[in-house]
């Protein structure tokens, strides 16, 4: 049997952290996921997922992401059925994340977007593809002398600053 859920989208609300009976610490958020496709002439539809974390992913959860940063859950599938008082019985299905990660780009974390940020994924095979340049026939090698090699200038890279937000 299998039972794996892998989800990316953005936290609807800043997340909490609570702490078991037992002393564990716990974090329950919930995250918008856009739907793939939109009908043209009509606002693009999301899904609405309750996420479950404990121990060490939910301090990390509670510590480094807030109401419509871009996050990336994986875990499980579980129903949390139950009866009521009046005999009526509620079907709740909940994921478990056990690995949570960052995603996007923080510089462009915020604002814009549907759900606030950058804009959604889009699939590779929806996105136009670059067209590549037609082959250009061999020519002849015959006395040509050896081209130099451009090595490019050191002012094309830029150094990478930390901001001290690292969680390792």
């Amino acid at each position: 049997m299998y039972n794996r859920v892998i989800l990316m989208g953005r936290l609807t609300r800043d997340p909490e952290l609570r702490t078991t009976q037992s002393g564990v610490s716990m974090c329950r958020f919930s995250i918008a996921v856009d739907r793939r496709y939109v009908k043209q002439g009509e606002e693009r539809q999301a899904d609405f997922f309750e996420i479950t974390c404990f121990r060490q992913q939910a301090e990390f959860v509670c510590k480094y992401f807030t109401k419509g940063r871009a996050i990336l859950v994986e875990g499980t599938l579980q129903n949390n059925n139950y009866t009521d008082q009046n005999g009526v019985k509620h079907y709740n299905t909940a994921i478990m994340a056990d690995n949570i990660s960052f995603c996007g780009d923080k510089r462009n974390d915020n604002g814009g977007g549907a759900y606030g940020g950058q804009p959604q994924y889009q699939h590779p095979a929806s996105q136009p593809q670059p067209q590549a340049p037609a082959p250009q026939p061999p020519q002849a090698a015959v006395n040509r002398a050896p081209q130099p090699i451009e090595l490019g200038d050191l002012g094309d890279f830029e150094e990478i600053l930390s901001d001290g937000e690292v969680p390792f």
